[in-house]
């Protein structure tokens, strides 16, 4: 007996035709997740709070959401994560001695143009980027992963800007 496999979601499009003022009559087209029985697949909004959260731990829960491994229709090749808003990322935090041990290297391109920066440095300057940066380390490295990322909004304070999206409130172990 021969065993077929086949996804549990997968790309699909539409075609209309509409009427322009400039360019007359165009087709426009239209892309959307649906599950195996055609239904479309709605994408969440979710609320995380980073105060006293370990920065892994953080990371790694929020990439499992971006991901779409918390859903039953979970397929690697196609993105069918949610949306992740986190909220107090100045708050996240760091144990042992990663504040002033761990370093972040970036380049500018030119020759001897290493930049480095502290853990300490980077919750003073740009808390949101730390955070961002180990939940990109932690995703796909093609272009699958950085279509993943941009569904993540980062905030240092307590206020956002998406209560039209109506996020669920997750509360993480700490």
């Amino acid at each position: 007996m021969k065993i077929q496999k086949t996804p549990l979601c997968r790309w699909a499009v539409t075609h209309s035709k509409v009427q322009t003022k400039r360019k007359g009559e165009i087709e426009k087209t239209l892309g959307y997740l649906v599950d195996h029985n055609g239904n479309k697949i709605e994408r969440k909004w979710y609320l995380i709070d980073a105060t006293d959260v370990p920065l892994g731990r953080l990371a790694g829960q929020v990439a499992m959401v971006l991901m779409g491994k918390n859903k039953p229709l979970y397929t690697p090749h196609i993105d069918t994560g949610d949306f992740v808003i986190v909220v107090n990322a100045d708050k996240v935090k760091l144990t042992g001695k990663k504040l002033d041990q761990k370093i972040y290297y970036r380049h500018s391109g030119y020759p001897g143009g290493i930049k480095e920066r502290t853990a300490r440095q980077m919750m003073e300057k740009a808390p949101d980027r730390v955070i961002r940066l180990a939940v990109k380390r932690m995703l796909p490295k093609k272009a699958l992963g950085d279509k993943m990322l941009k569904k993540l909004k980062v905030y240092a304070g307590p206020e956002h800007d998406h209560q039209a999206q109506k996020p669920e409130l997750v509360v993480l172990v700490k």
